[in-house]
């Protein structure tokens, strides 16, 4: 129902710097993550949006109309908050009815949006009951639902499943995701620290940056997995995280960039470094399910000893011993690999699959 656009937006407590720089253009309808490590701003933005915590510089605008100085009651924003907060002297029905009353709503609006929203979140059955007499998931539907009934522009969610056990989470998970199937022409905007939720979720991820206070990248899922601008979004998209192989540039032509990795392997990377010296240092980047064990003739990207793995039964994570001042190596083997502690792998990967980084953490893709 609404676009929003934030233009360089800050906030500071004093001195203390917590966001900065911040540019989104959110379009009608889009669900938009914030995602990121603990302390990195994600829940402010989202209070500063929704006008519970004032914008230290910039401008935020909803259709287009500025919002620093509207109260949060005038925005058509509706939040969902970590906390179901459900009045637990009251029904179903009147937990979601409340504001509306609060507002003097005829009786009859109040019943049709109530219904309305129960049937969307399939609360029907449970309008007479008490929070608790409903399961975890069920109380959040219906802080879900107290947000529906108030008929937003823009809806707010602020990690609404870190509550829910694992079982719980995938399934309200899922719930969410058909809510906004069904109302596809709604803007939601969800914050959470599951990097699955957000890959799952969203139609575009803002990947926060505690260390800058900025926006690391913004764009969809799948180009924050297969394209990240720099390690930071590399390494934070993906589980376990991308590998970092230091090494240096070999040669290099228009559309491909050769390197010598420090680790004794070498790599054809299909991107340009023409701006790049041959010598110059770089960090090739790997993610733990691309790499395959090599066959005769491959080109060795990295070879070790594995010191532990995981047999998950789908795949098998083998975790080789950290180099000198570099993170450990993981490797993801399709399946139940014949692999154990002390199992010698030489790996490669597709040159597709490859990514390639310079010192300062930057992407050659996009130089």
């Amino acid at each position: 129902m609404a676009s929003l656009l934030l233009e360089n937006i800050a906030k500071s407590y004093g001195t203390v710097e917590v966001l900065k720089n911040i540019d989104l253009d959110i379009q009608q309808g889009e669900l938009i993550v914030f995602v990121g490590p603990s302390g990195c701003g994600k829940s402010t933005l989202l209070r500063m949006i929704a006008g519970l915590e004032t914008i230290t510089a910039g401008d935020l605008y909803i259709d287009g109309t500025r919002m620093n100085d509207v109260p949060p009651s005038k925005r058509g924003i509706a939040m969902v908050f970590q906390s179901y907060a459900l009045y637990p002297h009251m029904t179903v029905y009147d937990n979601m009815a409340f504001a509306l009353k609060v507002a003097k709503m005829d009786k009859a609006q109040i019943d049709e949006r109530v219904r309305n929203a129960a049937k969307i979140l399939q609360l029907d059955p449970y309008l007479d009951r008490l929070p608790k007499a409903l399961s975890g998931g069920q109380r959040q539907r219906v802080a879900i639902g107290r947000s529906i009934v108030r008929d937003p522009k823009v809806y707010l969610f602020d990690e609404p499943l870190s509550n829910l056990d694992a079982a719980l989470r995938v399934d309200t998970r899922i719930e969410i995701a058909q809510l906004k199937e069904r109302m596809p022409e709604r803007t939601m905007i969800y914050v959470t620290h599951d990097q699955v939720e957000a890959m799952t979720l969203a139609s575009r991820i803002v990947v926060l940056n505690n260390k800058t206070h900025t926006v690391a990248q913004f764009g969809s899922p799948l180009e924050l997995y297969q394209r990240p601008e720099n390690t930071f979004v590399a390494q934070f998209i993906g589980s376990p995280k991308m590998n970092l192989l230091p090494g240096t540039i070999r040669a290099g032509d228009a559309g491909h960039t050769g390197v010598d990795v420090a680790a004794g392997g070498v790599a054809e990377v299909p991107v340009s470094a023409a701006n790049a010296s041959e010598g110059e240092r770089v960090q090739l980047g790997v993610r733990p399910e691309d790499f395959v064990v090599a066959r005769e003739g491959d080109p060795v990207i990295f070879e070790g000893t594995a010191s532990y793995t995981e047999k998950l039964g789908e795949v098998t994570v083998v975790y080789f011993d950290a180099r000198d001042g570099e993170d450990p190596v993981i490797a993801k083997i399709p399946g139940i690999a014949d692999v154990s502690k002390g199992t010698h792998l030489r790996l490669t990967a597709a040159p597709d699959k490859l990514h390639l980084f310079d010192t300062d953490g930057h992407s050659y893709f996009y130089k």
